[in-house]
């Protein structure tokens, strides 16, 4: 019986460990097949041929990342502190609110900044939209939010008592920033710009519809130029290595702030604050709040109001939104099939942890525009890359949407080989029985949750179908994309808007299926 016992744990054992072999070669060809073309069409033929306009696109990419990260992190830092200090009707709304950018497809928001900021626009065109200044106010909009939920996570983290020794002292306003919020904060500051500063880095969307044109142009942007309106593969590899380099020494600067976010609990709850009760404190918070209300809420507005009007039952909308349900469903379940692999078997080889964590972050390390510069390299070798455009899409986002998936099911399966390893092994149950006998039961929240964040974030790509997409190939993004630039601005509109309730639906489905009790 014991032999037998041990027999059955080490079948377990060599099954997950080939499967997660077998997808851990998948993501390891699919970056490799991304990045050596990459490497070596650039250094042999692109940085030879490296001209004014790659310095100027690598300095715009830098300048456009860094005002745009100070920007979103001084708006986020009143707020976070008003929000952290404030007790007031509405204010779950308004940090529920704040979640909203993140949820959002980017091409979305995009067409609610043109219907606010646009030349016929709410505004009335205040400014130029197109160029440095939509950049910045989309990005801005995107990131203040993610900076101040962060940061305000950090403040509520404080221990109460904190406060209440503060009060004892009599600190004023400036000594309790001084002295307990700032040593909060300080430590994740670094961390939160650095993200934000990779996130407009690699932005897409927001450059290739704001941009205007050739002054204003990221290092993404130029590589989507370079590949599919000059066909000129030696200047997007060369376009891609400086990118692969900045996104590079960032991910590794930004890991090494992962693992500080963490504040220690308080020893008891409490949300009394003893700060900030004069009427300048009261009227600074209320400014930082309308501050940012006034930068979220008109382009939500205008989403809603434009779409309803633009709404029509056109053939080409049930298309594109067939063909992105159909991809989003598609990428979900290639992610799927590349984390859980990797997930069950970090879960019961804790030195293979680390290797298979960063495998499932391949798509963060790696820029799309990088993976899809090497694909088309290698590709357009052998085949019609067009004809591939489905296929590329579906690997594309499926490796976007792995960190979600594997992010989502390792801490599960972790403790699901726990609790259920030796009764499998005692009962024989392995392989596929396994799965549906105890698996499936007992996972089946974090499984449809992994799907759902896959789906979603899948929906909203733009950067994909750009790169890889055809004329008879359209997504909700795509389509969208396509009537702006045709100056179909009502259309686009009504195309933005069931995009977005697409968007929304998932992701309220994923909140009520992550916060329901599983009762198999």
């Amino acid at each position: 019986m014991v032999e037998r016992r041990q027999s059955i744990k080490v079948y377990v054992s060599s099954t997950a460990k080939t499967l997660a072999g077998l997808a851990l070669a998948g993501v390891v060809v699919a970056v490799l097949a991304g990045f050596l073309p990459v490497v070596i069409l650039g250094l042999k033929e692109g940085l030879a041929r490296s001209d004014p306009y790659l310095l100027h696109v690598i300095a715009f990419t830098l300048l456009q990342a860094t005002l745009s990260t100070v920007l979103s992190v001084i708006i986020a830092l009143p707020i976070a502190r008003a929000l952290a200090r404030r007790r007031f009707a509405g204010r779950a709304i308004i940090v529920r609110l704040f979640a909203l950018p993140l949820a959002l497809p980017a091409i979305v928001v995009i067409l609610g900044i043109v219907e606010v900021y646009g030349a016929r626009g709410w505004l009335g065109g205040l400014f130029q939209l197109y160029g440095l200044t939509g950049i910045l106010i989309a990005h801005v909009f995107f990131n203040f939010p993610l900076a101040a939920r962060l940061l305000l996570t950090r403040l509520e983290a404080t221990p109460p008592e904190s406060f209440r020794l503060a009060a004892q002292l009599g600190f004023r306003d400036r000594d309790v920033f001084r002295r307990i919020e700032w040593p909060q904060i300080a430590p994740v500051l670094p961390g939160i710009a650095t993200l934000i500063f990779l996130l407009c880095t690699a932005s897409f969307a927001v450059v290739l519809t704001l941009g205007g044109g050739p002054s204003a142009t990221t290092l993404e942007v130029a590589i989507y130029q370079a590949l599919r309106l000059d066909f000129d593969p030696a200047r997007a590899a060369a376009l891609a290595l400086a990118q692969l380099a900045i996104c590079g020494l960032l991910t590794v600067f930004a890991g090494k702030f992962a693992g500080i976010s963490y504040a220690a609990p308080p020893l008891r709850r409490s949300s009394i604050r003893f700060d900030g009760q004069d009427s300048t404190a009261k009227l600074g918070d209320g400014l930082a709040l309308a501050l940012g209300l006034a930068i979220l809420l008109p382009p939500l507005a205008a989403i809603v109001l434009a779409g309803v009007a633009g709404l029509s039952a056109s053939p080409g909308i049930f298309t594109a939104m067939a063909t992105s349900l159909g991809l989003g469903t598609a990428a979900a379940l290639t992610g799927l099939a590349l984390g859980w692999p990797l997930a069950q078997a970090a879960a019961r080889s804790p030195r293979a942890n680390r290797a298979f964590s960063v495998a499932s972050l391949a798509a963060l390390i790696m820029p799309p525009a990088v993976l899809a510069t090497g694909w088309f390299i290698l590709l357009s070798r052998y085949s019609n890359v067009t004809g591939l455009a489905p296929v590329l899409v579906i690997a594309m986002n499926g490796l976007m949407a792995l960190p979600f998936v594997y992010g989502t099911l390792a801490p599960a399966l972790r403790q699901s080989a726990a609790q259920n390893d030796r009764l499998c092994a005692g009962l024989g149950l392995a392989g596929f029985n396994r799965f549906r006998i105890v698996d499936l039961p007992s996972l089946r929240k974090p499984i449809g949750l992994a799907l759902l964040m896959a789906a979603i974030v899948s929906l909203g790509d733009l950067t994909a179908i750009t790169l890889f997409g055809t004329q008879d190939f359209t997504t909700l993004p795509s389509l969208i994309y396509r009537q702006m630039g045709s100056y179909r601005m009502e259309a686009a509109a009504g195309s933005a808007l069931v995009l977005a309730l697409l968007a929304l639906g998932l992701i309220t489905l994923a909140e009520r299926w992550s916060g329901q009790d599983d009762r198999a």
